[in-house]
């Protein structure tokens, strides 16, 4: 009887560790502003030596209020992110911000971040937006979102946002919970990886023919972060 309370509390503590170990670790200090020129590589960044931080390692003059120009992005959108490389102070506080301008009709195209949850608040405008969940259902929950709604995303499913009126822009923030969130954009991943995916792979998996794969394959899949 006793082994088996042991070994419930072992499994326990280890579902325990798990849940710690899947999102950024906490800091076990109150600040470790990256030092980005240390040639130490760890996961993430090296501290800075404490003594030599200053204010102004958590300061950005990001502009956050000034609208981006989306006329060149392909999607009708420009993604502003501030993470720890933009920002030092940030490492390992596990959080990171993005401002969204959409172009009238753009879009941030289906996409996933592998390392965080998100949750995006509309400052101005109008957006659709939705997420997939995982196999074998693929359900969509999507929503409607005006001027201060909100609405979050669950760390690793696809995702994406659309203004849906043609003769006004959009602008949201967003908030992440991860120093580096990561993006993946669907279709500059399958279309777009450098060498490419084979033709023979992504026409089974499309279940088109291998023409329009290797047209698919022939367009400028852009980035639209800033």
């Amino acid at each position: 009887m006793a082994s088996s309370s042991y070994f419930l509390l072992a499994v326990l503590l280890a579902l325990v560790a798990c849940q710690g170990n899947a999102s950024d670790p906490s800091p076990l200090q109150d600040f470790c502003v990256a030092d980005k020129h240390s040639p130490v590589k760890v996961n993430g960044f090296v501290c800075k030596d404490p003594m030599a931080v200053n204010a102004d390692d958590f300061f950005k003059a990001a502009n956050l209020d000034k609208p981006k120009d989306t006329k060149y992005s392909k999607v009708g959108s420009i993604v502003t992110l501030i993470n720890a490389m933009e920002l030092p102070g940030l490492n390992t506080l596990g959080i990171s911000l993005a401002r969204i301008d959409y172009a009238p009709l753009g879009e941030n195209p289906p996409h996933t971040h592998p390392r965080a949850t998100e949750i995006l608040t509309v400052l101005e405008g109008t957006l659709y937006v939705g997420f997939v969940t995982s196999n074998p259902n693929n359900t969509l929950f999507a929503k409607v979102l005006n001027k201060g709604d909100v609405f979050v995303f669950p760390q690793g499913l696809i995702h994406f946002q659309f203004n849906p009126f043609h003769d006004k822009p959009a602008v949201a923030l967003a908030a992440l919970s991860s120093q580096n969130p990561g993006a993946i954009t669907i279709a500059n991943a399958v279309f777009g990886s450098k060498p490419p995916i084979s033709d023979d792979v992504l026409a089974k998996a499309f279940q088109v023919e291998k023409g329009t794969i290797d047209w698919l394959q022939a367009q400028f899949w852009q980035d639209n972060h800033n």
